[in-house]
């Protein structure tokens, strides 16, 4: 039996990413991949590296939109009722979590977390041949009123004390920045530290062959299972194989407290169902990324086309794809974007791991040192995916992390 130092379950951004910060550290490694490289909400989702984001989901504001937003099964946040018992325990902690309290402690672990994964995102472009993906064309919020404003700025406030750069733009400017706005939005902030990559699938199949070009070995099987053995970790899959390593990385996005399970922790994982449809690239003129924020969706513009999407729908991994959502967004994009076509789309739904206090699990398991966690990112995987690496990294070698993550710890729960 072939033994690696370490083995990586799941192909996807975070996968892949820390694959290949443990490579550059001199260790061999296997990836597992359940379907193919970028087969999940790497492939799908809006291609933003987000590290304004640093509020969480998570927050007193949404626990006052939440009621009215439910009462719309197509709104920005959905439970479906036939998985509304089956998720209850998630949004009890998911409740307990939007405490300020709580909330302040998630926005600081949340910002240091960023600006790691910041700070590690160019120089990891450059190593993986990527740089050349990069855009850095911002994002505008924007508003249909004076209140949808003010209620936005306890949030601006919380980011201009982390340093992050933004303005408040009336009308006039926004035209500027973004022609073809619907009269309708007559105010909005425009953040210009928003990066984004040119197309997330295009840019995960690249570390995949990166990863490979280096003497990396990716392998396709779904691993169902991981227990400890003496010197290491042995994963087995569901084809029967049984694989050894010295270590192993639990990286497989909305599946992995599946097997997690099989080492006797109970995370809270659920299931960001995240819906889209991408346009052809001459279906709207796009200079930046617009957040239509009080209908919980974004427009992206990507080399492969113009991408609307987002939405929250807690609905597991089980329930069939409800593409009205796609369908809805995109019609209210055809209003509030004068001149967009909506003609020739491509529809697509994906998994997006989700943990109630809107932070991933990045730690040692309790069973056993040689298994780390990475999973739980919610929406922002691709943005967090460098920082991620490098704490998996410093993980996998004995070095001390390169910031605390006692917050992320995967047994906070």
């Amino acid at each position: 039996m072939t033994r690696s130092d370490v083995i990586v379950i799941g192909a996807g951004v975070i996968g892949l990413s820390a694959a290949i910060a443990a490579q550059a550290r001199g260790l061999t490694v296997v990836v597992v991949e359940r379907e193919e490289p970028a087969a999940g909400a790497s492939a799908g989702n809006a291609g933003a590296f987000a590290f304004t984001d640093i509020l969480p989901l998570a927050s007193p504001g949404i626990l006052k939109k939440a009621p009215k937003w439910l009462l719309d099964p197509l709104g920005p946040l959905s439970v479906p009722p036939a998985y509304a018992l089956q998720i209850a325990p998630w949004m009890f902690r998911f409740w307990r979590a939007c405490q300020p309290s709580r909330v302040a402690q998630s926005t600081a672990a949340q910002t240091r977390l960023m600006d790691l994964s910041k700070a590690e995102l160019e120089p990891f472009l450059a190593q993986t041949d990527t740089l050349s993906m990069l855009r850095k064309d911002g994002n505008l919020q924007v508003y249909e009123s004076d209140a949808e404003f003010r209620a936005s700025l306890p949030g601006w406030e919380v980011r201009r004390n982390h340093g992050i750069e933004f303005r408040h733009v009336k009308a006039e400017e926004m035209a500027a920045l973004q022609p073809g706005l619907a009269a309708r939005f007559i105010l909005g902030t425009f953040t210009p530290g928003w990066y984004s990559i040119a197309d997330p699938k295009l840019y995960t199949l690249a570390l995949a062959q990166h990863f490979r070009s280096r003497g990396g070995v990716i392998e396709t099987a779904e691993i169902s299972a991981l227990r400890a053995i003496s010197g290491g970790v042995e994963a087995m899959a569901t084809n029967g194989k049984v694989r050894q390593a010295g270590k192993a990385v639990l990286a497989a996005g909305a599946f992995s407290h599946r097997v997690a399970r099989t080492l006797g922790e109970r995370i809270p994982l659920e299931t960001e169902r995240g819906y889209n449809t991408t346009l052809p690239a001459d279906a709207f003129d796009l200079r930046t990324q617009i957040t239509f924020g009080g209908h919980g969706f974004v427009v992206s513009k990507l080399s492969t086309g113009i991408r609307v999407g987002g939405a929250v729908e807690l609905g597991g991994l089980a329930l069939p794809a409800n593409f009205r959502r796609s369908e809805a967004m995109l019609q209210k994009a055809r209003a509030f974007l004068t001149g967009l076509r909506p003609e020739g789309g491509v529809q697509w739904m994906g998994f997006r791991p989700s943990l109630p206090d809107s932070l991933p699990a990045i730690g040692r398991a309790r069973a056993t040192p040689d298994v780390i966690y990475a999973f739980g990112h919610g929406h922002l995987g691709l943005t967090q995916s460098a920082g991620t690496a490098r704490l998996v990294a410093d993980l996998l070698t004995g070095q001390e992390p390169a910031i605390d993550i006692a917050p992320f710890s995967p047994q906070r729960f």
